[in-house]
């Protein structure tokens, strides 16, 4: 995808009205470099070719996050309300409560609502209740989830923003994902419509990691940390016992993300299989026979697949729904690709006088649910930081993130235009290739080639 510097383009509600309550606290630091200067940018690609090919006029930066001199919002008269969406992921509380400390303690606003279960709680239903988070404090970090709960849905966009005018709020902070953030912005414009001054910032939340221009999502590391567990308790098992087969399917609708690194923090696993890169179970060179050489060569073999990994062949098998069903979000749904391994791969040893014990592990839940290690638990604070700065200066219409270890400023119709995946043809890839010895195909076709033997 071509980027220009104008797709680059942050929305702000005006200019600065106010001075920023860190003016008092850098009183002797008039140049410190915790305020941020409007011209202060982020190249979006900085590699020779491209910078040497473009003036400097043109290219392509993100507007640079942090606070101000002058802030647009008054503090003393400013409401803000959270609301966390979609599915659950390590640091959600993490970031709630980020964000209300640097409101409270360091913008000294007096008011931040929270809404409870997701943008459902912006309907007129459910407009009042809400948590006061003003007074929220550390505890609220010691466990996974959101305090604030959280569901998925479309939610009509007026009726949201009444509820924002109803309940005086100046500032919505959105903690969600693709689905979440384009909710966000049909509130943006729903707000713009009626010309009112409110800002809506997000957080990206995506425990698939499968958001663009960002260097990682928050909860990403806590996610694939907590997934090795479960790798290694499937490959223990899987080599206690005559043919074992191990299979722990994990998140990854669209994207590997998650199996790849949990597959290379962990030895266990012999084989990675995700959406990005399709395999086929029969032939020469298919799962079926790869599964069949590891067993009769080492004894056992562990598989991590992702979920949304070979969707065709259970489709070709009949194992989807043949409507196109999709969840409240409007995803597909999707065929439980672990499942179907089982079945096949029983089926398979079985018929070639291997009588196999299979392991078969879903942990979604128990990842989603955990709470954030140390680097998220860091991660989070920061961008919850950014997300206040963000707001406090009147930007609009944006989710912050961290690219090339800056903070910076993405307008939302950029992030959600398309879906970060894993390149089959890049060295991330490459190395789950190299660590696990897996060959380069699974596509049953062309001369078997002997799957190397594991130290």
């Amino acid at each position: 995808m071509t980027v220009h510097l104008h797709d680059l383009h942050v929305r702000t509600l005006g200019e600065g009205r106010h001075p920023s309550p860190f003016s008092e606290r850098l009183a002797d630091k008039q140049t410190s470099p915790h305020f941020v200067h409007e011209d202060d940018r982020v190249m979006l690609d900085d590699t020779i070719s491209v910078v040497g090919a473009t003036p400097a006029a043109d290219l392509p930066s993100f507007e640079t996050a942090g606070p101000r001199r002058r802030i647009y919002f008054d503090p003393a008269v400013t409401t803000a309300g959270i609301v966390s969406c979609g599915g659950l992921c390590p640091g959600v509380n993490n970031v709630i409560r980020g964000v209300v400390q640097e409101l409270t303690v360091h913008y000294r606003v007096r008011r931040i609502l929270g809404f409870r279960n997701g943008l459902r709680g912006l309907t007129r239903k459910y407009r009042h209740d809400t948590i006061d988070l003003t007074q929220s404090g550390a505890e609220i970090t010691r466990s996974g989830g959101t305090i604030l709960g959280s569901s998925r849905g479309d939610q009509d966009a007026d009726e949201m923003v009444d509820t924002l005018v109803a309940r005086d709020v100046d500032i919505l902070f959105v903690i969600g994902g693709d689905g979440s953030i384009r909710a966000a912005m049909r509130i943006v414009d729903a707000i713009t419509r009626r010309g009112l001054d409110i800002a809506v910032i997000a957080i990206p939340k995506t425990i698939d990691n499968d958001l663009p221009y960002t260097d990682q999502s928050f909860g990403f590391q806590s996610a694939f940390e907590r997934a090795t567990d479960f790798i290694d308790a499937v490959a223990i098992e899987a080599a206690a016992h005559e043919h074992g087969v191990g299979i722990v399917k994990l998140m990854g609708r669209h994207s590997g993300f998650i199996a790849c690194y949990a597959a290379l923090a962990d030895p266990g696993a012999d084989m990675v299989l995700i959406p990005e890169v399709p395999f086929d179970l029969e032939g020469e060179d298919g799962l079926l026979a790869r599964v069949e050489h590891h067993v009769m060569t080492r004894g056992h073999v562990v598989i991590v697949v992702a979920e949304g990994a070979g969707q065709d062949l259970l489709e070709a098998a009949g194992r989807l729904d043949a409507d196109g069903a999709t969840d409240a979000s409007g995803n597909l749904r999707l065929g439980d690709i672990g499942q179907f391994l089982t079945d096949s791969i029983r089926a398979h040893l079985t018929r070639v006088g291997l009588q196999p014990t299979l392991r078969y592990i879903d942990p979604s839940y128990s990842i989603r649910s955990v709470t954030a290690n140390a680097y998220d638990s860091v991660y989070c604070l920061r961008l919850a930081h950014a997300a206040v700065h963000a707001a406090m200066a009147g930007r609009t219409e944006t989710v912050v993130v961290r690219w090339r270890r800056r903070f910076v400023h993405v307008p939302m119709p950029l992030i959600t235009s398309h879906r970060n995946r894993v390149d089959p043809d890049g060295d991330l890839w490459m190395s789950v290739l190299e660590a696990t010895n897996q060959p380069e195909t699974l596509a049953g076709r062309g001369p078997a080639r002997p799957a190397p033997t594991a130290p």
